[in-house]
Parts: C-alpha cells; sequence; structure tokens
C-alpha cells in the first residue's frame, strides 16, 4: 500500500558556477573538465567538521534541486536530446531536468576544500551545475562501489561525439586578452562547451544561425559552419561573480 508520508528536504549548501544560464551547460557531468565552480556550504552545516575526512576522496555525489525547471506537470514519456529528440522514452528511463521530484545527481571531482571568513566552499571540476543550484546532500564517491564495469547503458551506452571548434580572428584576440586579465582558460572551457552541441534538436540542422551562451561574466557569441563550430566573439555581460 503506498505510504502517505510527506518530507521536507531543506539545501545544505549552494552553486557558485560558471554555467549563467541552462543553455550550453552539458547534459552528462565529467564531459567539461574545464567548468569549474564550488559548492558553498550554508548554516548550520557551513562548519568545517562537517567536512571532515572527505579530502581523503578525489570525487563527490552531488544531489540537487532542478531549480530553474519546477513546475506542477509531468510527462510520463520525454525527448532525450540523446536521442535527437525523435523519440519517446519513459521518463524514468532517462535523465530529462522535467521530472516528478525535480531532483538531480552528478558525480563530480573535488578540489579544495577551505573556509573564507564564515563562509564554506568545496571547489569542484567538471560539473555540469547552473549557477544557484540549490543542494541537498553530497556523499563520497566509492569507486569499488560505484563503478561497475559490467553495467549497461541502454540508449546512452557510449559518450557523444563532439564537434570541431574554430575561432574568428576576433574572438581569439578577446579570449586570449580576457584570460591574462583574469587568469581563467576561457579558451578550452568555450572549446568543450560548444563542442558537445548544445543546441536543441529542432536547430540541429541550421547552419550561420548565432547563438549565445554565457560562461562566467562572458557571453559568447558562436554559429555552426557546415563542419565545424565557430566562436565570432565574447563580450563582458554585468554579471557579478561570487
Amino acid at each position: 500500500m503506498p505510504s502517505s508520508h510527506s518530507y521536507t528536504l531543506s539545501p545544505i549548501g549552494i552553486i557558485h558556477s560558471c554555467y549563467k544560464e541552462k543553455f550550453g551547460i552539458p547534459r552528462q557531468p565529467g564531459l567539461v573538465t574545464e567548468a569549474t565552480a564550488r559548492l558553498e556550504l550554508i548554516a548550520p552545516y557551513n562548519r568545517l567538521d562537517t567536512l571532515d575526512g572527505l579530502s581523503d576522496f578525489s570525487h563527490i555525489w552531488i544531489q540537487f534541486i532542478f531549480h530553474a525547471n519546477q513546475r506542477e506537470d509531468w510527462k510520463a514519456k520525454v525527448r532525450p536530446p540523446r536521442l535527437g529528440g525523435q523519440k519517446k522514452m519513459g521518463v524514468f528511463a532517462t535523465r530529462a531536468t522535467h521530472r516528478p521530484n525535480p531532483i538531480g545527481l552528478s558525480v563530480v571531482k573535488m578540489g579544495r576544500i577551505y573556509k573564507e571568513d564564515a563562509r564554506v566552499f568545496i571547489d569542484l571540476h567538471g560539473a555540469d551545475l547552473l549557477d544557484g543550484t540549490p543542494v541537498l546532500d553530497i556523499k563520497p564517491y566509492l569507486p569499488y562501489a560505484d563503478n561497475i564495469s559490467e553495467a549497461k547503458g541502454g540508449f546512452a551506452h557510449t559518450k557523444s561525439s563532439t564537434h570541431k571548434v574554430q575561432f574568428s580572428a576576433t574572438a581569439k584576440l578577446q579570449c586570449e586578452r580576457y584570460e591574462t586579465e583574469n587568469k581563467k582558460s576561457i579558451i578550452s572551457l568555450i572549446e568543450q562547451v560548444i563542442a558537445q552541441d548544445p543546441r536543441p534538436s529542432y536547430l540541429s540542422d541550421q547552419i550561420d544561425r548565432e547563438h549565445g551562451i554565457r560562461l562566467w561574466d562572458i557571453n559568447v557569441k558562436w554559429c555552426a559552419r557546415s563542419d565545424h563550430f565557430e566562436i565570432l566573439e565574447i563580450e563582458h555581460t554585468t554579471e557579478i561573480e561570487i
């Protein structure tokens, strides 16, 4: 008999990420290794003793809320981007962001654990998390238990193919200047993000259409050519980094 219990979950932290909007976020963690983020623990969990021993692990599981996708309605079948949006699968057979409960799960590489004034942070590498994402829980990744070599991957048994990315002369100069001034590897980040082809399936066959993706405090303008993606230029936004 179904349980009638209800549960209230409160965030233990929040994500500060290079991804400032949903468009452009890779569909799985670890695909864009240059993507950086940090998890800030919030009170009353913003204590280093809650993380004692975690630095002995290289990766962590993060459970979070799809806060930008919350809505009351949900569908039993969805169109996974991996299948080009042409075929429907059961929502529980996918990692679709629109779910009965908007909960996500990502495994990410962990960097420094540190404190700045009263704020406690964990640096993250390769995360697929939107800036401002509420975090429900973190757990250490256990290689002996979490890495199942004989597991089957269904319709997503291999990585998606990536695309060649080229920079216009203007974009290359702008990116080099940005890297010098900000000490951030923006060129590699842009290459890895755009190579995943973040376009929705209904735009995948359109050539020379301009797109924009916000990363950190810049807007990246790019378009698809016949045999590659071209970065046209970057421009600063008014985003204030935390």
